[in-house]
């Protein structure tokens, strides 16, 4: 039986290796070798068995070492995330949000996109205030360099 440590330094190997440029450029040239070769085997069912065998083993293991790989570096950024909760000022009760079900983080996210325009709306309004604000007063600082002007002509 494989080890934990043994499987996952094997996947994440094998993950690195096949995003490269170069096991790209290694499939290609098997399928060309592969599609070159259908003539001198008169395009036969095996012909075509043998690449099909081939590209379907290859994507059955590799899906498991991907999801692998995934899952780790998913589960090492959600450490990462819920470190920099615990350390911040945010609010901790988001610690862990990742185990709750479809539903409930749809119900979640709706939440918090409520009070996103909830706070976009406060905003707004604060800004329409403050410039309200501003314009006012410029009227009156307007208005009184005005009444200042009539009452002390040059």
């Amino acid at each position: 039986m494989i080890g934990t440590k043994a499987f996952t330094a094997f996947a994440s190997f094998i993950a690195r290796a096949a995003g490269r440029p170069s096991a790209f450029a290694l499939c290609l040239a098997v399928i060309l070798a592969w599609a070159v070769s259908g003539p001198f085997f008169h395009f036969s069912d095996t012909w075509q068995l043998i690449i099909n065998t081939g590209t379907t083993i290859v994507t059955f293991l590799m899906v498991f070492l991907i999801q692998n790989t995934q899952n780790r570096d998913g589960a090492a950024i959600q450490a990462k995330l819920d470190e920099l909760i615990r350390a911040s000022a945010a609010q901790n009760r988001f610690i862990g949000i990742e185990s709750l079900t479809e539903e409930e983080l749809t119900e979640l996210r709706a939440r918090f996109a409520d009070r996103s325009q909830a706070g976009k709306l406060d905003r707004a309004l604060e800004a329409a205030e403050a410039a309200e604000e501003r314009a006012d007063l410029k009227a009156r600082e307007a208005a009184r360099r005005a009444s200042g002007m009539a009452s002390y002509p040059d």
